[in-house]
């Protein structure tokens, strides 16, 4: 979704598919960093996303994320752990092209609903991703 440079006159540029491909609880050795999680667990996310339009997009995944279980309302879940390691997701998509890359986020507990809010998106997220216990 991109909007004029108002914020206003939305309109779909491409259609972006995003592949979950793995969540795993991690430890800070894993991610190879020394901080621990501010909010108690760190989860290793790998995705594919793919660019299934017919158009240049682009996926961001940095301050996108949030967590949420029965107990919690959301809370931001992205970090900066793990990058630099791997392939980006974060970049531009032309037609076709893919990316398999990991992010690393920071939730409260195992278990919970992971969710991508673009921020032209309001009313729902783009995508979820439900967590293991």
């Amino acid at each position: 979704m991109e909007s004029d440079e108002y914020g206003e006159n939305r309109a779909v540029k491409t259609r972006m598919q995003v592949m979950v491909k793995e969540a795993k609880y991690v430890t800070p050795a894993d991610v190879d960093t020394t901080n621990e999680p501010e909010h108690g667990q760190y989860v290793r996310l790998t995705l594919t996303v793919k660019n299934v339009g017919t158009k240049v997009g682009t996926f961001s995944g940095y301050g996108m994320i949030k967590w949420e279980d029965a107990k919690t309302a959301a809370q931001e879940a992205t970090t900066l752990e793990g990058v630099g390691t791997g392939p980006d997701l974060d970049t531009t998509y032309k037609p076709g092209q893919s990316v398999t890359g990991t992010l690393v986020l920071d939730v409260a507990n195992k278990g919970g609903t992971l969710s991508y809010w673009d921020e032209l998106f309001t009313d729902k997220p783009a995508f979820t991703v439900p967590l293991p216990k």
